[in-house]
């Protein structure tokens, strides 16, 4: 989707999102074995790494989020409301296990069915959560179905964003807490037009917390009592962090229960975010600040603790347009590479590893590319990566390799 300022028509064309806790609780096999590789494996330097890809599917239309089922199974959703089934053993399923056409809003280019993850008791209920913009105006909308039963969809929670059809969010996730996570973006245009960023007051510019377990009230939900914002006057109590611009693609690490979370910039800068469970209520920054940037000095507060991203890399002039959130691998296959976050670029495609240091602070490398016009990066049951084509409308399973790293090969550290 264009996430941006105005870019050329091809451009636009293009993309799918943009000026745009998502792993489920953890299944032991994924958990417990890589574990037990870290004892025997220790991770290697960054620039040790590459990623390989191998393409598994073809023939998605505009495929624009996926997740793991437990039963091996790859949900992929396509950007109109249908979601396809893959499974490494027979293939793409050559039809749709869910249809939500009827009631989804694609009138522009990143409206859409968004987000979709599994209920962590999904092999008992079958039950999913997806995230969509619905018509007829494209508010960004929160429901439960079961696969196979869209007539039975249930919508928890909406919030309204008619006035521009980009900056949508979108990403749902499940925390190692139990509790459902889900993004929304600042509402669109640019510039954050509604000064939504910094306002307690609206889901805009937001990811929330809720519990969809319990219901409280006339709500198909309940908000989690240790919720930041919980009896704060003039805030809403769903919200877990905020000062986001759209955070369409983020994950929730299952072993730490953090999250990562990949936040597209205006036009300067793309950033990625780390934040830990203690840090509930952490201010992002936008649209006081473009990740690191000071943007709009008007937005900015005296006294207001901003919680600057743990990477950035530059927009403006380059060929990257739009950053690909991704996710830690907790994966078997590489254990050299095991706790690396892994994201990419919408436009120009690098895959980008980050990773904590022990002593503090981060460690980052730029370790080859994803496909083309990546949308989703998640993993399946047993930790293992996947990525989405826009347009080409691919499935890939991508792989770290061990490489010698080139002469002159740096690792950035902060």
């Amino acid at each position: 989707m264009s996430r941006r300022r105005r870019r050329p028509a091809m451009m636009l064309a293009g993309l799918l999102v943009l000026a745009l806790s998502a792993l489920l609780l953890p299944p032991p096999s994924v958990a417990g074995t890589a574990a037990a590789g870290t004892s025997r494996t220790s991770a290697v330097p960054l620039t040790e790494l590459t990623v390989v890809s191998e393409q598994v599917a073809f023939g998605l239309q505009r495929p624009i989020a996926l997740t793991g089922l437990p039963d091996g199974r790859m949900l992929i959703a396509e950007k109109d409301g249908t979601v396809r089934a893959y499974h490494p053993d027979t293939g793409l399923a050559a039809e749709p296990v869910l249809d939500l056409t009827a009631r989804i809003d694609t009138s522009d280019n990143e409206r859409g069915l968004l987000g979709i993850t599994p209920a962590p008791n999904f092999a008992r209920t079958g039950l999913l959560y997806v995230a969509y913009t619905s018509l007829p105006a494209g508010a960004l909308t929160l429901a439960r179905v079961r696969l196979g039963a869209p007539e039975r969809l249930q919508v928890l929670l909406t919030q309204e964003h008619a006035e521009y059809g980009n900056h949508n969010g979108g990403q749902v996730a499940f925390g190692r807490d139990g509790y459902l996570y889900w993004s929304l973006g600042d509402g669109g245009h640019a510039n954050d037009p509604f000064k939504s960023g910094q306002n307690l007051g609206t889901l805009l510019g937001k990811i929330v917390r809720i519990d969809v377990n319990r219901t409280c009230g006339a709500k198909p939900y309940c908000v989690p009592s240790d919720n930041p914002f919980v009896g704060r006057r003039g805030a809403r109590p769903e919200i877990w962090l905020y000062g986001l611009r759209n955070p369409w693609r983020f994950s929730v690490d299952p072993v730490d229960g953090s999250l990562w979370i990949g936040d597209v910039g205006q036009g300067l800068v793309e950033e990625i975010n780390h934040i830990r469970p203690w840090q509930r209520g952490a201010n992002l920054g936008w649209s006081c600040k473009e990740g690191t940037p000071i943007f709009d000095p008007e937005q900015c507060r005296p006294g207001v603790r901003y919680t600057d991203p743990v990477f950035e890399y530059e927009h403006f002039m380059t060929e990257s347009c739009s950053v690909t959130g991704g996710v830690v691998y907790r994966g078997t296959a590489t254990p050299e590479a095991w706790g690396t976050y892994i994201a990419s670029d919408y436009c120009s495609t690098l895959a980008f590893a980050v990773r904590p240091k022990p002593t503090g602070g981060y460690e980052s490398a730029t370790i080859g590319n994803f496909p083309i016009q990546p949308t989703a990066i998640d993993t399946d049951v047993h930790g293992e990566l996947y990525a989405l084509s826009d347009l080409p409308g691919w499935l890939s399973r991508v792989r770290f390799e061990r490489v010698q790293p080139a002469s002159g090969d740096k690792v950035a550290n902060r």
